[in-house]
Formats: C-alpha cells, structure tokens, sequence
C-alpha cells in the first residue's frame, strides 16, 4: 500500500523572501550564522527554504536578530493557507 505524506505548512517562502530582501545568498547567510554560533551549512538551510526541512527554534532567534524583525515576519500568510 502507498503511503501519502500529509503536507504541512512550511515557512520557506518567507524565509526565502526575507534573505532576498536584506541581500544575502543563501552561502553568506549561512557564513554570518556560524559567526553567531550556529552551526549551519548552505544545503540545510536550502532544506528550509523549499520546506524539506523544519527549521530549528535556534535558527530562527537567530534570523530575527540578523534581520531585526519580529517572529511574525517568519509566519507570515501561514495561517491563510
């Protein structure tokens, strides 16, 4: 029998919108979170643009300081899908 994978959301697109939006590759954002200490590469976080991959709590405090934003900006239009 076939399993089906039960989509969930996933915030990828608004991560993806907020790197672009403060100019970063997904390369030199990784760079500036292993500065911060977290230990990142470009393929993970690649993961959890296209929402193969949950992003960690960590990561996420982290992003928010990089682009001063609130959390809010992360979950944008989640709860319209």
């Amino acid at each position: 029998m076939e399993q089906k994978i039960r989509c969930d959301r996933n915030m990828g697109d608004n991560l993806r919108r907020l790197r672009i939006e403060h100019g970063f590759s997904q390369e030199k954002l990784c760079a500036k979170l292993q500065l911060s200490g977290i230990d990142i590469g470009r393929t993970c976080y690649a993961k959890y643009e296209i929402g193969e991959l949950n992003i960690r709590v960590s990561v996420l405090i982290e992003l928010k300081k990089i682009y001063n934003c609130s959390y809010d900006d992360f979950f944008m239009g989640l709860d319209e899908k």
